[in-house]
C-alpha cells in the first residue's frame, strides 16, 4: 500500500475531524495523557472519519489498543518497539511504523520489518526537547540508501519552504505536527502541504 506524501500528526480526533475532509490521506493519532475510555473514544471517531475521507489512520504507541479497537496501522517509538509484541501486532494484520534517530535505533527498526522508517528531527524541533542534533538532509540520503525500498518519513521542523530539500535528499513522506496545529488558520497551512507535498513528490516519481 502506498502511503500519501503528507503525513499529518495530532493529538485528538477532534483536529481529525477538523483537517481530514480538507484531502488528508494519512493521519496519525498520537494521543497523550488521556484515559483509557477517552484513547477508545477518540479511536473510534477518529476511525469514522477516515473511513469516510478516504484516510489511512495510524495511531501511536498503543499497539493493545490497536488490535482490540482494530486498527490497521500501528507507529511505535524506540522505546514502545522495545516492549511491544511485534508478533501479535502482525497477527493482526497491522502494519508498523517506527521512529529512529540514529543507527542503533535504525537496526532496531529494520529488524521487525517495519512498513515505514521515520527519520527525525530533520530540523530543530519546537514540539519537544530532543537529544538529539538536527538531522539533516545528508542524513536523509544516508537512512535511504540503507532502507531501500521501504518508505522513509521525514519528520522535525519541517514546513512547506523545506519540503523541497527533502524529497530531493531522498524522503518519500513528510510528516507535520507544530507547522500546522500552532498556525493561525490551520485548515489554510493544512492545504499548503497538502499541494506542497504532492506537488515534489510527483517530481520524484
Amino acid at each position: 500500500m502506498k502511503l500519501d506524501p503528507f503525513y499529518l500528526v495530532v493529538d485528538n480526533a477532534e483536529w481529525i475531524a477538523r483537517l481530514v475532509p480538507l484531502g488528508v490521506r494519512l493521519v496519525q493519532l498520537r494521543m497523550k495523557n488521556m484515559s483509557e475510555a477517552d484513547m477508545r473514544r477518540d479511536i473510534a471517531a477518529a476511525k469514522q472519519v477516515c473511513g469516510d475521507h478516504g484516510c489511512q489512520l495510524i495511531l501511536n504507541d498503543y499497539w493493545r489498543l490497536a488490535i482490540e479497537e482494530g486498527c490497521d496501522y500501528i507507529h511505535l517509538g524506540q522505546e514502545d518497539l522495545a516492549g511491544a509484541d511485534v508478533s501479535a501486532i502482525r497477527a493482526a494484520g497491522i502494519r508498523v511504523g517506527v521512529s529512529t534517530h540514529d543507527s542503533r535505533e535504525l537496526k532496531a527498526a529494520l529488524a521487525v520489518q517495519p512498513n515505514y522508517v521515520a527519520l527525525g528531527p530533520v530540523y530543530e524541533t519546537r514540539l519537544k526537547k530532543m537529544p538529539w542534533r538536527p538531522q539533516g538532509c545528508d542524513r536523509i540520503r544516508d537512512w535511504k540508501q540503507r532502507i531501500g525500498d521501504i518508505p522513509l518519513v521525514a519528520i522535525g521542523g519541517l514546513d512547506p519552504s523545506r519540503l523541497h530539500g527533502v524529497f530531493d535528499a531522498g524522503a518519500d513522506i513528510a510528516a507535520v505536527v507544530t507547522d500546522i496545529v500552532t498556525n493561525d488558520n490551520p485548515q489554510a497551512r493544512t492545504l499548503e502541504w497538502i499541494r506542497t507535498t504532492r506537488r515534489w513528490a510527483k517530481k520524484t516519481l
